[in-house]
């Protein structure tokens, strides 16, 4: 996929999911673009059904502040993102990698509006919910807030 319409720069949220390392691959098929891996840890985030970065209290609403578990979770990413660069065709397209703190949605949008990406790929859980059926729920918020195209993989 060669042509002017294709993406040059595409945003991967990536979670350690079955769901984002599929979208991870289909970004791979842009041939000529670039990819940043974008992993969003919200530490208030407490779902037991949910595969991801979560609080540590166990306590949905309540910030884990343990310093222990923010260098845990930041490791992890840091690992997974380094699986994923050397599973890239060439490591090289894999531009960058980030870990922020913060609600999904939020932060995945704002990545989108402070950065030069043209197009996200994310993966889909969709496990709740009859509006949640086919997307899941940060899925669907990004992409009724994305500014740039979205393609949701599942």
């Amino acid at each position: 996929m060669s042509d002017s319409s294709a993406p040059k720069h595409v945003l991967v949220p990536i979670d350690g999911s079955p769901q984002s390392e599929r979208a991870f691959d289909f970004a791979l098929t842009f041939e000529d673009a670039k990819i940043t891996l974008l992993t969003v840890i919200d530490p208030v985030d407490v779902d037991p059904l949910t595969r991801g970065y979560q609080s540590p209290t166990g306590v949905p609403g309540m910030v884990g502040y343990s310093e222990e578990w923010y260098e845990g979770v930041l490791n992890d990413a840091d690992e997974l993102h380094e699986r994923l660069r050397e599973r890239a065709d060439d490591p090289d397209r894999v531009e960058g990698t980030e870990v922020v703190f913060g609600r999904p949605t939020r932060r995945i949008c704002g990545y989108v509006a402070d950065h030069d990406i043209d197009h996200v790929v994310m993966g889909a859980h969709g496990r709740t919910g009859i509006s949640r059926v086919l997307l899941g729920n940060t899925a669907e918020s990004v992409v009724r807030r994305s500014p740039a195209n979205v393609t949701v993989i599942r």
